[in-house]
């Protein structure tokens, strides 16, 4: 609906707050100028309590056609907005708005991104009857969501705190199962794909407990974590032979459906686009 090729500046925007660390920028900014488009995509710094006044104007003022919001804004956004999708309304968080006639709109591209980044960096993982993903927080919502609407037979839940497991499990449906930390081996069993949710990959002792070789032949590892590249988890898991990808590609894809939105072009997430933000992880880690 936005053609920003017109003679107006299209502008989008990230909110959060803190936001001064935020990567998107960095990854618009360079689709922008790869497609030549005239827009911009800034950083917005907004506290929670001056949330509901910044989206309101964006529906009136004509500042910006939509933007990202990031923590502490992903759930509380979609009490404000006119029409949440059901995809976000499920989840209970959004990330993606635009605005249409005057009304505000929002949807959650977490989930997108996540299997984007598998489709492209290790094709045909989906053929698997059992996952398992480690950690019950808010990252792993759109992720075992995902999984499910993929059409993955069984998705295995294990967090320290079963009620948080369960609590995902009554949430997304009878595909669902939830697990104390203990059962992490029995599930582990015949499994095509393990995903780390939490920051346990960053602590060595942690990961190095987890002894994947119980996973069937051809499974697949993957941590969203993306500083470092490769976490101790991926670190084990290439050590015990199997495949695995990082989460910056989970980053770069959930990016991809608001840029068409707002600038009326599907950006394409390539390996100079990669190299750019890893670039950017490098200098200021």
């Amino acid at each position: 609906m936005f053609d920003s090729r017109e003679t107006l500046t299209t502008k989008a925007f990230v909110a959060g707050y803190p936001i001064k660390h935020s990567r998107s920028p960095l990854i618009h900014g360079f689709w922008l100028k790869h497609n030549k488009i005239k827009g911009s995509y800034q950083k917005e710094e907004v506290a929670p309590a001056s949330l509901p006044d910044f989206l309101t104007a964006l529906k009136s003022d004509g500042r910006y056609v939509g933007g990202n919001v990031t923590i502490p804004h992903k759930e509380l956004v979609l009490s404000i907005v006119d029409y949440p999708d059901e995809l976000s309304k499920e989840l209970g968080a959004a990330n993606t708005l635009w605005v249409e006639d005057g009304r505000l709109y929002a949807t959650n591209t977490d989930g997108h991104g996540f299997l984007s980044n598998l489709d492209e960096r290790h094709p045909h993982w989906d053929n698997t009857n059992s996952a398992v993903v480690l950690g019950a927080g808010g990252a792993s919502r759109a992720i075992i969501q995902s999984l499910r609407d993929r059409g993955i037979a069984e998705i295995h839940v294990v967090n320290r705190t079963y009620a948080k497991a369960q609590e995902l499990a009554d949430r997304f449906g009878p595909k669902i199962h939830a697990h104390q930390w203990d059962a992490l081996p029995e599930v582990l069993q015949d499994a095509g794909l393990f995903v780390n949710t939490t920051s346990l990959g960053m602590e060595q002792n942690n990961a190095t407990a987890i002894d994947f070789r119980s996973m069937r032949s051809g499974a697949l590892v993957t941590d969203i974590v993306y500083v470092p590249m490769v976490t101790p988890i991926l670190e084990k898991a290439n050590e015990q032979g199997f495949a695995t990808v990082d989460g910056l590609g989970m980053l770069l894809h959930q990016a991809v459906p608001g840029f068409e939105k707002w600038f009326g072009v599907r950006p394409i997430v390539d390996e100079t686009l990669r190299s750019l933000v890893i670039a950017d992880m490098v200098e200021h880690r």
